[in-house]
């Protein structure tokens, strides 16, 4: 189930990159809330509680301002590269049972067998689901699986309602195999020790 945030919120009746200064130093972030068709809304909110909350993956956000409501994933975050403080939010309207694309971070859990490593191919899958159903994170088990095992985006795991929404189901998101530099460092020793085995015995001192 998506994690839901409420944030309160103010009408923005100003513009400008001097506004959006000033916004700062009041410690607020301008924010705008696209709805399909129909003209965007100008909020501000409250820095402090929502760059706290943008730590969550597709959240489902009730934004409140100005007598008004509306329910709304994140769109886009502008970061300013150097502060790195959140400068504006993108927001996209969405209504209850209304079902949408998102991407999701993947993420490994288990070990392989042996001296295997798994390696995520695909950082962020795309799926499609209800609002209220949008998953944080998609986990991948890589138990017991053996060197050369591909795990494909049609053989993930989803939670329930939520749908692959990718145009290769064959792409590979989870590859376990043995890394060359633990292949190396495992011949090495045997290598070093054939010579001694070959080794002819030392003459007996007299």
């Amino acid at each position: 189930m998506a994690t839901k945030i409420v944030l309160n919120g103010e009408v923005r009746n100003e513009f400008g990159k001097g506004v959006a200064r000033r916004m700062r130093v009041a410690k607020l972030i301008p924010a705008t809330i696209y709805a399909g068709g129909a003209e965007p809304k100008f909020i501000t909110l409250p820095m402090k509680e929502t760059t706290l909350s943008l730590r969550h993956t597709n959240a489902l956000f009730e934004l409140n301002f100005g007598g008004e409501k509306a329910m709304a994933v994140v769109k886009d975050v502008q970061k300013n590269p150097v502060k790195r403080i959140v400068e504006h939010i993108d927001f996209y309207e969405v209504k209850a049972g209304e079902k949408i694309d998102v991407e999701v971070p993947v993420f490994v859990e288990g070990t392989p067998k042996g001296a295997a490593v798994a390696f995520v191919d695909i950082q962020e899958l795309k799926v499609r689901a209800d609002v209220a159903n949008l998953p944080e994170r998609i986990v991948v088990s890589v138990e017991g699986l053996t060197d050369g095992t591909k795990v494909f985006a049609k053989d993930v795991v989803l939670p329930e309602g939520v749908e692959l929404d990718v145009e290769d189901p064959e792409e590979s998101v989870v590859t376990v195999e043995v890394p060359e530099d633990a292949t190396e460092s495992t011949a090495a020793p045997e290598a070093a020790a054939a010579p001694a085995a070959d080794a002819a015995p030392a003459a007996d001192a007299k």
